[in-house]
């Protein structure tokens, strides 16, 4: 192996070439993408200072710690990223802080463009001619917007019929992607979708893709260096397929190991009640994960019974100190509302993270001298 970043296993730790178009171990496990960051950022202190000082969007900034392999050439991008970080403290006296990410800022109004600027880039860096994801919308719509912003690659997109909102729907039309309705539910789009692509050459992009989950990092990377590196006690994340509590904990993980940040956050994983496969798991300390079939919810995004990401969502959460919950249906739309109230408009997605702080705040599993990002 040339390239000082590769693939390795999450159970068995067999290796593999990072250029190698691979999405499971041979054992059938996923992988994880691994840098030698010594390598990459020989002096974090100057790193940190150059980042300080760069013009670039948020990618490319970090790309040294998410994907320094990609060559600058192969990179598409939207200029996602950079959203803003909102302290609503003075609202919400009961926490010492509590500040919001606000990923719905992005191009395609979720934090999937985050990963899929990793994703798509990487598939235009291999040559790639086609790529695929199965979505309960804001997949879909990221990477439709991604292939239409590349000259060389077709998006096709496979959703569960009549269970996306026809914002998310449309998204993925306007941007040109071959979108076909599929009677089942997201789980069953997922299996489809590993089934053509182990059969066809056409590149996955949903978050069992851990190149995609390496764009990822950038959410809690970039809110820690909005914050000058001064981490919160808490961050608190919404979950449907566990690509992006994977993905922030492996971000916080590196960063501490380049003693950019000298402590750890705890991180929290919510839950739509009728979708929180990874809640009742928690609850039985991870001894198994059961599918579920997964109810209707507002927070469609996460809609999802069978979590791709789950071992390493559960590896993140077990470093961390980590907990996860679930939340009602009336408690993700009754802080949609009261976030809203603030003038920040956010999806039924999003106020997930804000339910769930609350909630976990009412439990005193989140004290009244802890600081949080929500996410």
């Amino acid at each position: 192996m040339n390239d000082p970043s590769f693939f390795q296993c999450i159970s068995c730790f067999k290796k593999y070439d990072l250029h190698e178009i691979r999405y499971r171990c041979d054992c059938g496990d996923l992988l994880d993408v691994i840098h030698d960051l010594e390598f990459y950022i020989p002096n974090p202190k100057k790193w940190v200072e150059c980042l300080n000082l760069s013009k670039d969007y948020s990618f490319k900034r970090y790309k040294k710690i998410l994907l320094p392999s990609i060559p600058e050439e192969s990179l598409i991008t939207l200029f996602e990223g950079d959203t803003p970080l909102y302290d609503i403290t003075d609202r919400f006296p009961q926490f010492k802080k509590i500040m919001l990410k606000h990923e719905g800022m992005n191009p395609t109004l979720s934090f999937k463009d985050r990963g899929m600027v990793a994703g798509v880039s990487w598939a235009n860096y291999l040559g790639c001619k086609n790529i695929i994801c199965a979505s309960t919308g804001d997949t879909s719509a990221a990477m439709a917007a991604f292939s239409g912003s590349s000259k060389s690659l077709r998006g096709i997109v496979l959703l569960p019929k009549g269970k996306i909102s026809p914002e998310q729907l449309a998204q993925a039309i306007s941007y040109g992607a071959l979108t076909i309705g599929i009677e089942t539910d997201f789980d069953g789009c997922m299996k489809l979708v590993q089934e053509i692509t182990s059969k066809h050459n056409i590149y996955l992009l949903n978050s069992m893709n851990s190149i995609r989950i390496e764009g990822q990092k950038a959410i809690g990377i970039e809110t820690l260096h909005q914050l000058n590196w001064n981490v919160p006690d808490w961050f608190v994340i919404p979950v449907g397929n566990a690509g992006n509590i994977s993905a922030l904990g492996k971000g916080l993980r590196e960063l501490y190991t380049l003693g950019i940040i000298n402590k750890l956050p705890r991180l929290a994983g919510i839950q739509a009640e009728g979708s929180s496969p990874l809640a009742h798991s928690f609850k039985n300390n991870f001894n198994e994960l059961i599918p579920q079939k997964a109810k209707s919810t507002k927070a469609s995004a996460i809609q999802i019974g069978n979590p791709v990401s789950y071992k390493k969502a559960v590896r993140e959460i077990k470093y961390f100190n980590g907990y996860v919950e679930s939340v009602t249906e009336n408690e993700i739309m009754d802080w949609k509302a009261q976030v809203d109230k603030l003038g920040i408009s956010i999806c039924p997605n999003s106020s997930v993270a804000m339910a769930g702080a609350i909630k976990l705040y009412d439990k005193n599993i989140i004290k009244k001298t802890d600081s949080v990002v929500a996410i």
